[in-house]
């Protein structure tokens, strides 16, 4: 009905629409008059030749003879009355074949059609959204945050600037509203003044000039943008963005804490106030070999095992579960119980061999800053000359070429990082080197949510996705914290205890059974429970915090809502 009521309305408010729709009137008119004349002029000639007809009949010839569909049944014996008949004929033929058909699609069915087409594609956005996301360009970020929120029944708008593409996007049930970027009424016809988030995620140019214009309508909005340059980070802020997201150097650390070689111990990657969650490779370590039942984590320094990936496979822990040296923990607890965790099973690995990293571009020399940080050497290899650094660690070639990889140390290096922003090349190259070196570490990135499966069969043992990540951060900032993805796919949220599960043990809810999420930690009267125990029961004001896969994400929503 509302989709009805505005196709109504832009017709009646644009003007020559308005005029057109009363010259289709006024023809509609003129050609029932016609018809009324017609009939009374037949009822006329046919009492001349003495007969009579009803008024039925008499409208049921005028209309046989004008659409031109034939008759026979009833005619004229005189010569005028088939004059007549003629006089009808061509008049039907001039007035229903001819102008009747192309007033009715220039007047009526064009406009509406194009109605159509503006209902889905509006200038102003329905007064009735509100607490919605405002996007700016549409990109792999945006559309993996537009997902996200779908689930979480956010509301959303897209802002485009073309109405084709408009139209485009429209087609994929995606909410989209017509304005330019750099419009000031164009925030405001999409309810600035009642949105919780601007994202933008475009160039740092376009993102500049969508914040400053922003700020001449509203000082209070939160704008988050993405950001490309290092150099760009200020102007940004200076422009009115609150946040400003650096998602190359976000990737490179992502990936960076990814390489197991160094020193392998628990490294934290997200905080959910008290609660720490962080990756603890283990090769090397007392625990390899051990189910997690014999670690007796729990008992000794209190974390709690949630699960751990092998291979880029996220596996639910479970306590006969033996660890490999290829595993991963993914731990949970307060920082003093990762420091625990550290000071019994952290050891120090001599790696004589540089790490390689493939790419040297915004996400590849970040990668190479964070593993320096961690005090690892790397080599990178960059066919693109300009990108060459001369301090020793930049190999110029092609990474395809056999050569470059041995000169770069692939048959040495613990591990191989790739970071091209292209995911065919990725994948090409995580086969290449999963051929040439079967028991190497494989990380790589993906720009595309879709390609992360493709990634892990050609050989990588983690991806990272550049728009999940994205995506995450800006999701994290607009919920404050509510969702924390711990790894490509594996997500943290915090939501408030589901009716179903109102009176409920941690046990007998049945929630990692059913839905494959575990609750971790429950939040009761304020007060933050870390690996509550399976007898703690559900109240209606509790919030629990879950970990699961993206899929067992989706069927726990299925099922409790």
């Amino acid at each position: 009905m509302k989709f009805l009521s505005s196709q109504i309305s832009y017709l009646l408010q644009n003007k020559p629409h308005r005029r057109n729709l009363k010259l289709l009137f006024r023809f509609l008119f003129i050609l029932l008059v016609l018809i009324v004349i017609f009939t009374i002029t037949f009822h006329l000639i046919m009492l001349s030749e003495g007969r009579y007809f009803s008024w039925v009949t008499g409208l049921y010839w005028t209309f046989t003879v004008m659409t031109t569909l034939g008759f026979g049944d009833i005619t004229f014996e005189t010569d005028w009355g088939r004059v007549y008949t003629m006089v009808v004929l061509l008049s039907g033929m001039l007035f229903l074949l001819v102008l009747f058909p192309f007033t009715f699609i220039n007047f009526f069915y064009a406009p509406w059609m194009k109605a159509q087409e503006q209902s889905r594609v509006p200038k102003v956005l329905d007064p009735t959204i509100s607490g919605h996301v405002i996007f700016t360009h549409y990109d792999e970020v945006s559309i993996a945050l537009i997902k996200k929120l779908k689930t979480f029944k956010i509301s959303y708008v897209l802002l485009v600037q073309d109405f084709t593409e408009g139209l485009r996007l429209s087609e994929m049930e995606i909410v989209v509203m017509l304005g330019d970027l750099d419009d000031p009424l164009t925030y405001k016809n999409a309810g600035i003044d009642k949105a919780n988030l601007v994202a933008s995620t475009s160039s740092d140019v376009v993102n500049t000039n969508v914040a400053f214009t922003i700020r001449e309508v509203n000082e209070n909005i939160p704008i988050i943008a993405t950001c490309n340059f290092e150099a760009s980070e200020d102007i940004l802020g200076l422009a009115g963005c609150n946040n400003v997201l650096s998602l190359g150097k976000m990737m490179g650390t992502s990936l960076s804490r990814r390489a197991s070689v160094g020193k392998a111990n628990a490294m934290i990657i997200g905080k959910f106030e008290e609660l720490s969650i962080a990756e603890a490779t283990v090769s090397g370590s007392i625990l390899v070999g051990k189910s997690l039942r014999e670690t007796k984590l729990r008992e000794t320094v209190g974390v709690s095992v949630l699960g751990f990936w092998v291979r880029g496979a996220f596996h639910t822990a479970r306590p006969d579960e033996i660890i490999t040296a290829n595993s991963v923990l993914v731990l949970a607890g307060t920082s003093d119980q990762i420091k625990a965790y550290n000071a019994l099973f952290s050891i120090q690995k001599d790696t004589t061999y540089p790490l390689l990293i493939i790419g040297g571009g915004r996400v590849g020399r970040a990668t190479g800053e964070a593993l320096e940080a961690r005090n690892l050497e790397y080599k990178i290899v960059e066919k693109q000359k300009e990108r060459i650094k001369s301090n020793g660690k930049y190999i110029y070639g092609d990474a395809a070429n056999l050569e470059v990889l041995v000169e770069a140390g692939i048959n040495n290096a613990p591990c191989v990082i790739i970071t091209t922003h292209d995911d065919d090349i990725n994948a090409y190259l995580s086969i290449y080197c999963r051929k040439l070196r079967p028991d190497i570490q494989i990380i790589t990135r993906s720009t595309k949510e879709r390609n992360l499966d493709t990634m892990h069969r050609a050989g990588a043992d983690f991806v990272m996705s550049y728009a999940s990540m994205g995506a995450n951060a800006i999701y994290n900032l607009l919920k404050k914290s509510d969702i924390l993805m711990v790894a490509e796919g594996l997500d943290l949220i915090k939501i408030q205890v589901p009716d179903q599960l109102i009176g409920k043990s941690i046990a007998s809810s049945c929630v990692r059974q059913v839905t494959g999420c575990t609750i971790i930690a429950l939040q009761q009267k304020g007060k933050l429970i870390l690996n509550p125990e399976p007898n703690s029961v559900l109240n209606k004001d509790d919030e629990i915090i879950l970990i699961g896969t993206s899929e067992a994400e989706n069927i726990f929503f299925k099922k409790f809502g």
